[in-house]
């Protein structure tokens, strides 16, 4: 097969952007919350774990912390008790009590909104951040890359970056600004409904005739979901960023 050009594999990007809006034109979080608290809270949490899951401890989470000011009071082991039945409890009761002790320390108690200050709360990285700023504050500053997004854009040959921070660089050099919003909450949809981990439904693919990667899946999987799980360990273990997914009704304006 001859190399593609920039030019055209730009061509095929948004043309995959212009089906996903096709298919899932009312994408939104399932992540449930109601202000940039909850919303970097929870996108935090859901790292290596189910947004299902996630919607399960915050009701309990948010009534007894409910804003920064009085989870900073909290201790992280009174934290882990609520939140024990996530994937990586221990580290995330450790960056709840941060994040809120830093939003009031360094930010008079309100979420910050810029990618750089999200960056610095403890468990926050420009996965969480790219979500806070899109859902909270109405601005777009990149492109979530969870392993949904990562694992597709891989398969697409959009990317061949090893890790999900690198691939975010490859979206946004293929997509135009006004396309990046809704790529996360989007291809989630598509992650899990069509293009799975597992088993992708490659037949009736809306996007196989933009897939080079259309039966030869076996090493797609192999490689790329490989990558994208070591990728989200790290995410997760190290720093608890996070990829959310996609419901109406849970924009944090």
């Amino acid at each position: 097969m001859p190399r593609e050009s920039k030019a055209r594999k730009r061509e095929r990007a948004v043309e995959v952007c212009r089906r996903m809006g096709e298919l899932y034109p009312h994408a939104e979080p399932q992540l449930d919350f109601s202000n940039p608290f909850t919303t970097v809270v929870s996108v935090m949490l859901s790292a290596q774990t189910t947004d299902a899951s996630v919607n399960r401890v915050t009701p309990e989470l948010f009534r007894r912390w409910p804003d920064a000011r009085s989870m900073a009071q909290a201790s992280p082991a009174e934290v882990a008790e609520v939140i024990r039945t996530l994937g990586f409890w221990k580290s995330k009761s450790a960056h709840c009590v941060g994040i809120a002790q830093m939003i009031v320390s360094d930010f008079a108690g309100e979420v910050p909104h810029t990618m750089e200050e999200l960056t610095r709360l403890p468990g926050v990285g420009r996965k969480t951040a790219n979500i806070v700023l899109n859902k909270s504050f109405g601005i777009v500053d990149g492109i979530a890359v969870d392993t949904h997004v990562y694992r597709i854009a891989t398969r697409l040959r959009l990317t061949s970056a090893p890790t999900p921070l690198e691939a975010e660089k490859d979206l946004l050099s293929l997509l135009p600004r006004e396309l990046w919003e809704d790529v996360n909450s989007q291809w989630i949809l598509f992650g899990r409904q069509v293009c799975t981990s597992r088993a992708p439904k490659c037949e009736g693919c809306p996007l196989a005739d933009l897939c080079p990667s259309v039966g030869k899946n076996v090493h797609v999987n192999g490689k790329g979901n490989g990558r994208a799980r070591s990728g989200a360990k790290r995410d997760a273990g190290s720093q608890a960023k996070s990829g959310s997914g996609a419901r109406a009704g849970s924009r944090a304006r």
